[in-house]
């Protein structure tokens, strides 16, 4: 019996696939549309689905059926089968298994290979006619119809090793740089965007009342909290692009237009808040203001924030990875990625013969370096000297973390220090106890690192993740992953966890956390196979 003879036997089985979603996915057949056919993925995540897991916490199967899967590789499913083959612990391959394929499976929303006409790509309305060419990928982070650069850059990491063997997957992440540089190029200071206007998917709104500036299109941002992180992870997608395949076909007019305008961002968010020489105010290029009642979602002063020092060769940054404000503008971590993401990027040009633009930004990440060892790092009465989650250039400073990327925890992951940096490990000590981070968080379920953006009692898994990953000690880093396994009893890695009620959570669906969760498994199959694996296991390394 074909799909085709028989349309209401799809219908039962409930299959799912993005709803908004303008064209066909991977995997559907080209006849007919059955995405009526398909629950909503967010109502679908909170349910357990058969066949459960032959361990003893039985963990539901959780990828929506290969009909409604919104993007399908043949390779991705070899590294599945692959791992969860020699995994010991079958609970925690089942988690993988939903984990690793989450963000193809349910948030590409839009994607084309570059094969069609240039008339085909163009955006309604678009200002240049250069614009919206080549491979195009929108991939939201989950429940919002909207993508996040830094998002939507983590969550495609998992894949870029595969990139060099797996032409769809090339193409994928081709498509995603290319697309983020289309929203760099129109609103650098901008974190979340609308689907692309090339897509015909519709725009949503995210409910409050912002005055920004610089102006931008509702229709095309989502929202506009500046966020350098932001910015450093736009450039970390081509460079890890590049890393694994080699190629430079990312390196386009349109990229090269959306580099000099970062640039142009790091130069307007390095000045002080006061002329150098007169002393005088000088209002920020950015501002934001919106009418809330909570703190962390609008900038102190009229939407400048607090005030911030010359001549320290850092980045000011509004707001943090968490879309929480900053305190003191000047966050570390973010400056920390920034400067290793320009090196890189250096590297990339001069590999493309661009030496005079590579040089530009090989100096712009040794200021930036320069200033984080100046004034990011500080003497600290119990743990020694550390690293400062915030500062303003005179002396004052913030000590804590917060669970999302770039964090403190995370410098070696994004390759600001070796782990073994002393300072480092002073820092690392501090951020994982309660007498040094206020935002490490401890009850009778579970505990890790937290933040403001999700309250006082949530912990996010995605902190252990990363504690497994800076850690060489075999205890620690199974303790971190098995309290993960133990708070994913939907079989998907959720965003925050109540550190008091382990099945209270935020996000059934987060395909950021689940793309951690994934990152990690396959580092230690790399770095520590016998603790997944068993003892005297072979590495696995995925390329």
């Amino acid at each position: 019996m074909s799909l085709f003879e028989f349309k209401p036997w799809l219908l039962v089985l409930g299959v799912w696939v993005a709803a908004a979603t303008s064209s066909i996915p991977e995997g559907i057949p080209k006849e007919g549309d059955y995405s009526r056919a398909c629950p909503d993925y967010k109502r679908y995540a909170v349910f357990n689905h058969p066949p459960f897991s032959e361990g003893p916490m039985g963990l539901p199967f959780q990828r929506p059926s290969k009909y409604c899967r919104t993007f399908s590789s043949p390779l991705v499913e070899k590294v599945i089968e692959d791992i969860t083959g020699r995994m010991v612990n079958k609970d925690l391959a089942r988690l993988f298994e939903n984990a690793f394929p989450n963000t193809l499976d349910t948030t590409v929303r839009w994607h084309v290979d570059g094969t069609q006409k240039h008339t085909e790509l163009k955006g309604r309305g678009a200002k240049d006619k250069d614009s919206w060419q080549g491979p195009q990928s929108f991939v939201v982070t989950g429940d919002i119809n909207a993508e996040w650069l830094r998002d939507s850059t983590n969550q495609l990491l998992q894949y870029q090793p595969l990139a060099k063997k797996d032409k769809k997957i090339f193409n994928l992440i081709l498509g995603a740089i290319n697309t983020q540089s289309e929203y760099v190029i129109e609103s650098p200071y901008c974190n979340a965007f609308q689907p692309p206007p090339a897509s015909k998917l519709a725009a949503s709104q995210n409910g409050q009342e912002d005055y920004v500036h610089p102006a931008y299109e509702p229709s095309f941002v989502f929202e506009c909290k500046y966020e350098l992180d932001s910015l450093a992870h736009f450039l970390a997608l081509g460079n890890t692009f590049h890393k694994h395949t080699g190629s430079l076909d990312f390196l386009t007019p349109r990229w090269y237009k959306a580099l000099d305008t970062v640039l142009e961002v790091l130069d307007q968010q390095s000045e002080s808040t006061f002329d150098p020489k007169t002393g005088r105010y000088i209002r920020n290029a950015y501002t934001f203001n919106r009418k809330t009642a909570t703190g962390t979602e609008t900038l102190s002063l009229d939407g400048v924030g607090n005030p911030l020092n010359f001549g320290t060769g850092l980045i000011r940054s509004a707001f943090r990875p968490s879309d929480d404000a900053t305190i003191l503008g000047f966050y570390i971590p973010a400056n920390a990625q920034m400067a290793v993401e320009l090196k890189r990027a250096a590297d990339v040009l001069r590999t493309a013969k661009n030496i005079k633009l590579s040089q530009i930004l090989e100096k712009r990440a040794q200021l930036i370096t320069d200033g984080i060892w100046e004034y990011g790092v500080v003497e600290h009465k119990k743990y020694g000297r550390v690293f400062a989650f915030e500062v303003d250039g005179w002396g004052s400073q913030i000590i804590m973390d917060d669970a999302n990327v770039p964090s403190l925890l995370a410098l070696p992951i994004l390759g600001f220090v070796d782990r073994t940096d002393e300072v480092y490990q002073n820092t690392r000590k501090m951020l994982l106890e309660k007498a040094g981070n206020p935002y490490y968080l401890e009850g009778l379920a579970f505990h890790g690192i937290g933040g403001p953006h999700v309250g006082l009692e949530y912990a996010w898994p995605m902190s252990l993740l990363l504690q497994a990953m800076t850690s060489d000690d075999d205890k620690e880093i199974m303790e971190c992953v098995k309290l993960v396994l133990t708070a994913s009893r939907l079989g998907l890695v959720h965003e925050s966890i109540n550190v008091n009620r382990i099945m209270d959570y935020t996000r059934s669906w987060f395909a950021w956390a689940n793309s951690v969760f994934a990152q990690t498994i396959l580092d230690l199959a790399q770095r520590k196979p016998h603790l997944i694996f068993g003892p005297g296991a072979e590495p696995y390394i995925v390329e």
